[in-house]
């Protein structure tokens, strides 16, 4: 039964491994990893839009600024009768008159790129906010992926400290043979022979295999005719 006991705990570190490997949450986490790619790259691209329109929205407002100033300082001229020519007058009040629908229409550019802007920083907003939404959950998963890592390392580190003992008892050639065996059968080299049927391959020994198997000295390696695996007898096997 040493060899047995051997796959036995073989069986449960390939498990535990296979476990660890395939955790629920790391298939969430490749899931966000790629969700949070995209994200990404919203919020880049309504970063800049916000960013440039910022810029516009700052010239816009230096030019309504510089006219604005401009038409306080020629109404000053001719409210304070700085100017008595009639022509000069007639063309400061043309001026004024221009720059009063120049200031409208700035104002009117200005009042359009706020609104841009604005819905630009709702979409930015809305982003980021969903951005942050997909980083809480991968540090919850995260969490929770380190929690379950640190429960199965120690089942792991318990079980493979119970391996050499066991693999001390088992002849030296046969534990080699059990070492090639389970490297190219998945990780069983030995199985248990239950009732006529091989627990590897699960197929039942015919009635002339299994007078081989019988026949054979209990210290002589017996292995399965199908899989080519090492056949463990006990009483349960039905010879």
């Amino acid at each position: 039964m040493t060899l047995l006991d051997l796959q036995e705990i073989d069986s449960k570190v390939v498990q535990l491994r296979h476990r660890r490997a395939t955790l629920p949450q790391l298939k969430e986490l490749a899931t966000l990893e790629g969700e949070r790619s995209g994200i990404l790259d919203r919020v880049r691209d309504a970063r800049i839009v916000v960013d440039d329109l910022t810029v516009e929205q700052t010239k816009a407002e230096a030019d309504v600024e510089q006219v604005r100033v401009r038409r306080v300082r020629d109404r000053e001229r001719m409210d304070s009768g700085q100017i008595s020519n009639p022509k000069d007058l007639q063309r400061m009040t043309h001026e004024l008159e221009s720059l009063e629908r120049r200031v409208s229409t700035l104002e009117d550019a200005e009042l359009e790129i706020m609104e841009k802007l604005e819905e630009a920083q709702a979409v930015l907003t809305r982003a980021e906010q969903e951005l942050a939404g997909v980083d809480q959950r991968v540090a919850d998963l995260e969490a929770e992926r380190d929690a379950q890592w640190t429960e199965i390392d120690a089942e792991l580190e318990q079980v493979s400290a119970t391996r050499a003992p066991v693999a001390e008892r088992v002849p030296a050639d046969l534990l080699a043979l059990y070492e090639r065996l389970r490297e190219s059968k998945g990780g069983m080299g030995a199985a248990l022979l239950r009732a006529r049927e091989c627990g590897g391959c699960r197929l039942t020994l015919d009635h002339s295999e299994l007078a081989r198997v019988k026949a054979a000295p209990a210290d002589e390696v017996v292995r399965c005719e199908e899989c080519s695996r090492i056949l463990v007898r006990t009483s349960e096997s039905g010879l």
